[in-house]
């Protein structure tokens, strides 16, 4: 998914500055999807430009003006045919899995430590993913739970396996001295 039909999703559900869509992403949405804004601001002008948002500006005092996106019909018939096209497949990008790789050029130490750092890192993540059955939307609460189960799945897989890999490293340490 682009950040033009991100942004269209998250105005399908309510009227939000570019500001409040990047602290989207920072909550539940930011475990699946990342925009920076550089990436949100241009996508909200190009799809002001092309007639799917509407911007109302509000004024502050002593703050500029507040822009506030909303979308159009045109939006969310846009969002919708977005929507309905085939997803690509996922694809997990982690440099944690990538440096476990090569894991046997670590010390046995620093592997257990890395994989301690990754645990903890997950079990925070899970912490932070709430779903609120009665505020969130059907999709939202999907979502959340799809990222309950995935950190989960890894904490377990993490805590039942590290023995294996930190073994390994122990054996061939023990061969190379």
């Amino acid at each position: 998914m682009d950040v033009k039909t991100f942004c269209l999703g998250i105005l399908s559900i309510g009227d939000s500055t570019g500001y409040e869509i990047k602290k989207k992403l920072e909550g539940p949405f930011g475990h699946f999807f990342d925009a920076s804004f550089g990436s949100i601001y241009p996508a909200l002008k190009k799809l002001s430009e092309e007639g799917l948002v509407e911007r109302t500006e509000l004024a502050q005092d002593k703050k500029p003006d507040k822009k506030v996106y909303s979308i159009t019909t045109a939006g969310r018939l846009a969002l919708f045919d977005s929507l309905a096209k085939p997803v690509t497949p996922d694809r997990i990008r982690s440099d944690f899995l990538a440096t476990m790789l090569f894991a046997d050029i670590l010390p046995p130490a620093k592997i257990d430590d890395m994989i301690l750092d990754r645990i903890s890192a997950y079990r925070e993540s899970l912490s932070q993913l709430e779903c609120d059955v009665e505020t969130d939307t059907p999709g939202g609460v999907f979502v959340c739970g799809f990222g309950k189960a995935i950190y989960g799945a890894a904490v377990e897989y993490l805590e039942t396996h590290r023995h294996e890999i930190v073994g390994e490293s122990l054996l061939v340490a023990a061969e190379t001295a």
